[in-house]
């Protein structure tokens, strides 16, 4: 059992910026980003597999930012430049494989609020 605790988010403006990080109680080789907005299902945001680069859906692509430290076994997500659309529940996951689809993902976090207004 791999236990997630998100934390960081909060309200900002529209072209604000927030970094969100996940801390996991042991190491698994792949972390993951996904977010559920208001109405919609819940999509990836990025994938940090083993120590390759980190992959990114479309809609935050040049605009998030995820990081990883083994050491202390935390995700990182740094959003910058955020719009109204990417209000969400932000959720951290982790398994051992590279997949964007979120039910194949072993392990969830309760998830993090981030709301930005216009």
């Amino acid at each position: 059992q791999v236990h997630l605790v998100e934390s960081g988010g909060g309200s900002v403006q529209a072209g604000g910026s927030l970094r969100l990080s996940c801390v996991a109680s042991k190491f698994t080789q792949s972390r993951a980003w996904f977010r559920s907005g208001p109405g919609k299902e819940r999509e990836v945001v990025g994938i940090h597999f083993a120590r390759d680069v980190p992959a990114y859906s479309a809609p935050v692509k040049g605009r998030f930012t995820i990081s990883r430290d083994e050491a202390e076994n935390t995700l990182y997500v740094q959003m910058k430049s955020l719009t109204p659309g990417d209000s969400a529940v932000y959720y951290c996951a982790a398994g051992n494989g590279f997949t964007w689809s979120p039910s194949m993902w072993s392990y969830w976090g309760q998830g993090t609020h981030v709301s930005v207004s216009s």
